[in-house]
């Protein structure tokens, strides 16, 4: 019962009330003890049982944003003002959920109100300001009238259904009207510059008011990683590049994200017009939309494969029969009927799930148990993030945290709560596991696989496996943990036993390895017993699984991916290594992946970054296992997965350090951007090469252009110096840090300016200075091999520069012989084969004489000898294309570039060959003394010395 107050009092609240507040919410209860007064004004103004309209939500920013002398105040008192606005009003809407006076809509539409109003006040106050330094920015219309550029902001995910939750960050998209500049005048004190770089300020200065986490806290956390091309793009977009992006690079879970878009506020009407004229032919098909069938089905691998990963069951949101999973169910239907049915392209879900039930997408049974559901998930969403005021969707395990979170949702205890959080979780997952599903079907039309011939089956296994293999599936069975497995997990085991018998069958008859297979194969039951959901995806594909064991043979290095990496097992049984994805698929599907995460949960984080790339590695390993791409396609392949995992830790180290700091200054005196961050990354060696292995570390450097003494634009602000080693530091913990994933990549840093004794990054000035007065010849053989990978595009051009300059520089043939050479001798001395391993007739494929290090010292002495007379050479950082260019030339003749291409191709498929057979690198001469010899023949021919042995 709510109490009545007395006008002119404050706000009294009963002792019941409060026991209330102080059992939801620890958040609330210390806002309302450490501002008792303020509280209690506030809450007499605007009483808990009354609801709050958009007017009285503008007033309240208004209010809180004026000075003492009731004019608009300075920017640190507008980010004081909005902040303790946005504390009250938290304090206030917890209370009324845990009293329940206030409907889930209600309250999910106050929040998002609110939210529109800080968007509008945010953009209208930067706007001032940048237009007091830079006038109004314009741009030439159709008609070829001056007119005055806008942005829209555009809203998406929950703020743009008007489904804001408690504690929800809010994913915005900046869309202007055109190119253009502004109308600065030097006379009037204002200069010029163009509509892009006054559009990114203005976002960054929205960003900063609300995003910014002060002493006061912070009023909304903005995610921008849904905009086109994610993050490490523009901030802000134009409407003929918005176009051309969705016409040319839009991808369907792209068509998810935008179907909830919604402009904040008001804009000019054919504004608003071009831009729903946009989306709307892009979210919807007028025709029943089947094509988007196969790009459901994955991004429901997707979300299936996320939750066998987690094991999340504490997640409300993420875990199995989740808010993400309604959600899904929901989109899918009004992403392939809407087009159809205008009353599917709604925003919000409980409304689209509606006019499912009335249009009998969805029966009246599946519609009730689905909103029922929905509105229990948003309420104990909401009471999770009250305790804290954190953006949490799972449970706490805390035990007073679990009773106190019952109480307020009504139930008498914890138990209580599980049992129907269990019972929604069901009724959402029967339909979700309905929704776009493709069981496979043994292409074996009899029936073998029937449980009645099991045990037939299992004789003819016996017959064929070795007395020490029959022994070891003994045991697995016999075993303690098999022993030990749940009901379900036993049951799992026993419906996947018959297709792993039957696939052990047929490759025995095929390849005759089943002995080989076995073993490997029950170290992976073994790791995937206890969790069991991977035992289900091998009973469900049989054709698959029938395919997985021959990998299990043909590579160690595979099968013990996957034993220590059972995530991995959905790439192999969904058969992704059929088609290998290039660069920009590559980029797409891990961009898919990091939205998933939350942009504060590093953890998170490192987890997809790892099983990204090892899931597209061990693609391309099942790929070269069945001998389906040549070499040079294969490194090209793990190349691509190098750069793109790099190309992403940058974009979100650099976020997060802009974060932090705020933007450093870029040589040009602007603050750099998002899209221009002033930073790069340099791979050398097999990762500048284009010839990237299963396990190769990769080779950086990593160069700047940031004014190093200049200070960052953040609160806590540092030198561009200190920023761009803080970017590398974040840059090398996303990459090196050991996790349960094990690593990303390992990086070596050896080859930058003065190796180890070096600074982490230098300038672009300074890169260049080292090159040219300090560093040794065998740093420019290393330079030959390097490639910018990604960042800065001015910052990589100017690299590209400084490489072609120092490469091209004035040799004489018999200086770099002598210097090639030399080095070449120093490195066999170290790492070649010892003399009673050649007595042996052993032979390195790497470093012995007519190895494949002797190919690549032959390219780098071709490229320092000859490209101050030809500069065409310095195009190329792999050994292939520089022959390519040094036959095209005439230097060299051209069959002896192409025997030397071939014996590099030929000693590359055979390490790439052993390293998935977990072999080493040292094999018998006799195989190999053709190559040898040639490249040994080429070698004295062309360097006029005999090769070192």
């Amino acid at each position: 019962m709510l109490s009545t107050v007395p006008s002119g009092t404050g706000f009294q609240p009963t002792p019941e009330q409060l026991q209330v507040l102080q059992t939801a919410s620890e958040f609330a209860y210390q806002v309302w003890q450490s501002r008792t007064g303020a509280c209690q004004t506030f809450l007499r103004s605007y009483p808990l049982q009354s609801t709050l309209t958009r007017q009285q939500i503008d007033d309240l920013i208004q209010d809180y944003t004026l000075d003492e002398n009731y004019q608009l105040a300075n920017e640190d008192k507008v980010m004081i003002g909005l902040r303790h606005l946005r504390m009250l009003l938290m304090m206030r809407w917890i209370w009324q959920d845990a009293l329940a006076v206030i409907e889930l809509e209600q309250l999910t539409d106050e929040l998002s109100e609110f939210a529109d109003g800080c968007i509008l006040f945010a953009k209208d106050y930067t706007y001032q300001q940048l237009m007091a330094q830079y006038g109004q920015p314009t741009f030439i219309n159709a008609k070829g009238n001056v007119q005055v550029d806008d942005m829209a902001i555009m809203a998406m995910g929950k703020l743009g259904a008007h489904e804001l939750n408690l504690s929800s960050d809010i994913d915005l998209i900046f869309v202007h009207q055109a190119r253009g500049e502004t109308d600065g005048d030097k006379e009037k004190g204002t200069r010029s510059i163009d509509n892009k770089r006054f559009m990114t300020r203005l976002g960054q200065g929205i960003i900063r008011l609300l995003d910014n986490n002060t002493a006061d806290g912070f009023v909304f956390r903005v995610d921008m990683r849904l905009r086109p091309w994610g993050d490490g793009s523009d901030l802000a977009i134009h409407l003929s590049a918005l176009q051309k992006y969705f016409a040319q690079h839009g991808r369907a879970w792209e068509r998810f994200a935008w179907l909830k878009a919604r402009v904040v506020g008001h804009i000019e009407q054919p504004f608003y017009d071009d831009i729903q004229a946009l989306i709307k032919p892009f979210v919807f098909r007028y025709y029943v939309d089947y094509s988007a069938f196969s790009a459901l089905r994955e991004m429901k691998s997707l979300i299936q494969n996320q939750v066998a990963q987690r094991e999340d069951l504490d997640n409300i949101k993420l875990g199995a029969g989740g808010i993400r999973d309604i959600e899904f169910i929901v989109q899918a239907f009004q992403l392939i009927y809407g087009g159809r049915h205008p009353q599917l392209q709604v925003k919000s879900c409980l409304a689209a799930m509606q006019a499912l039930c009335q249009l009998e997408y969805l029966e009246l049974s599946t519609y009730q148990e689905l909103q029922a559901a929905y509105r229990f998930l948003r309420r104990l969403e909401h009471g999770i993030q009250a305790i804290n005021d954190q953006q949490t969707q799972r449970l706490p395990h805390d035990t007073q945290w679990q009773h106190n979170l019952a109480v307020t949702l009504g139930f008498d205890d914890w138990a209580g709560l599980l049992a129907t959080l269990n019972q929604h979780r069901y009724h959402v997952n029967v339909p979700f596991e309905r929704m776009v599903t493709e069981r496979q079907i043994p292409d074996q039309e009899d029936d073998e696989l029937e449980p009645e011939q099991l045990n037939e089956q299992i004789a003819r296994l016996n017959a064929v496996l070795t007395e020490e293999n029959r022994a070891l599936l003994q045991g697995f069975w016999q075993s303690k943990m098999v022993a030990n497995l749940s009901d379900e997990a036993r049951e799992r085991l026993d419906d996947a036993y018959p297709v792993i018998v039957h696939a052990l069958l047929i490759h025995e008859e095929q390849q005759q390895l089943a002995n080989t297979a076995l073993p490997r194969l029950i170290t992976l039951l073994e790791a995937i017993c206890r969790r069991s959901i991977y035992l289900v995806m091998i009973a469900e594909n049989p054709n698959a699984t029938v395919e997985l064991i021959p990998m299990l043979s043909a590579s160690p290095w595979i099968a013990k991916e996957l034993a220590q990496y059972p995530v991995l097992l959905d790439t192999f049984l969904q058969q992704r290594y059929r088609h290998l994805p290039d660069k920009r698929e590559l980029r797409d599907i891990l961009r898919q992946q990091l939205l998933r995460v939350e942009p504060n949960d590093e953890e998170e984080l490192l987890s997809v970054l790892r099983l990204f790339k090892k899931n597209q590695v061990l693609a391309v390993a099942a790929s070269d296992v069945l001998a389906e791409r040549p070499i040079m396609k294969v490194s090209d392949s793990l190349t691509y997965i190098a750069a793109v995992v790099l190309e992403a830790a940058l974009e979100r180290a650099f976020a997060e350090i802009v974060k932090r700091y705020g933007y450093p200054i870029g040589q040009d005196g602007d603050p750099v951007t998002e899209a221009d961050c002033g930073f790069a990354i340099i791979g050398y060696g097999k990762l500048g090469g284009l010839e990237l292995s299963y396990s190769s570390d990769l080779d950086l450097v990593f160069l700047h252009k940031i004014k190093e003494q200049g200070m960052t634009t953040g609160e806590k602000s540092v030198s561009g110096m200190k920023f761009a080693a803080r970017l590398a530091q974040k840059l090398m913990t996303y990459l090196n840090t050991q996790t349960r994933d094990g690593r990303a990549y390992e990086v070596d840093m050896r080859l930058r300016p003065s190796g180890n004794a070096g600074m982490m990054v230098v300038s672009c000035h300074a890169f260049e200075t080292y090159q040219l007065e300090k560093a040794w010849s065998w740093e420019h053989q290393a330079l030959v091999r390097a490639r910018a990978i990604c960042g800065d595009k001015r910052v990589t051009a100017r690299f590209c520069d400084i490489r072609r300059t120092v490469l091209a520089l004035p040799r004489t043939i018999e200086q770099v012989r002598i210097e090639v050479t030399s080095m070449r001798i120093k490195m066999q001395k170290h790492l070649g084969t010892s003399q009673w391993q050649q007595q042996a007739g052993k032979f390195h494929l790497k470093q012995d004489a007519g190895g494949i290090v002797d190919i690549e010292f032959l390219a780098q002495f071709a490229v320092l000898a000859y490209s101050h007379e030809h500069p065409s050479l310095t195009k190329w950082s792999d050994n292939v294309r520089i022959f390519e260019e040094m036959a095209t030339l005439g230097i060299w003749e051209a069959q002896v570039c192409q025997d030397l291409t071939d014996a590099y191709l030929r000693i590359r498929a055979a390490t790439h060959q052993l390293a998935l057979s977990e072999q080493s690198l040292l094999v018998d001469e006799s195989l190999w003394t053709e190559t040898r010899a040639l490249v040994q023949a080429q070698w004295q021919h062309l360097m006029g010395v005999e090769s070192a042995e």
